[in-house]
């Protein structure tokens, strides 16, 4: 479906977001998720000689999806994607000023969240 609803909320965008997550972390990546991205910038960096970070990389993948989605009518996939991207940039970002923050601790801590 192309077309985002007008009752189409916020909440609802976050769920289906995490619910993408889940599946494609489980299809692609790992049971806790998407975690590609840091690999991907690691190669990226070899080969360029950049210092891109993984938040670098996330937010990169968060402008292409708002590109993506203002070239036509608003996109509902674009859209979802945007906003586990937002959460991906975070959550390296986050990391980043907490370095010795482990990903299980994370995880742990997002049951918190809910």
């Amino acid at each position: 479906a192309t077309g985002v609803s007008m009752e189409t909320t916020a909440t609802q965008l976050l769920n289906k977001a995490a619910t993408i997550m889940e599946q494609r972390g489980a299809q692609y990546d790992k049971p806790e998720g998407e975690r590609s991205m840091a690999a991907t910038v690691a190669a990226y960096n070899a080969i360029t000689g950049q210092s891109m970070t993984e938040a670098n990389g996330w937010m990169l993948m968060a402008v292409l999806k708002m590109v993506r989605d203002n070239q036509r009518s608003a996109h509902r996939d674009s859209i979802e994607d945007l906003v586990a991207y937002a959460s991906l940039y975070g959550e390296a970002r986050l990391a980043e000023m907490h370095p010795s923050v482990k990903l299980a601790e994370v995880m742990a801590a997002q049951d918190d969240w809910k």
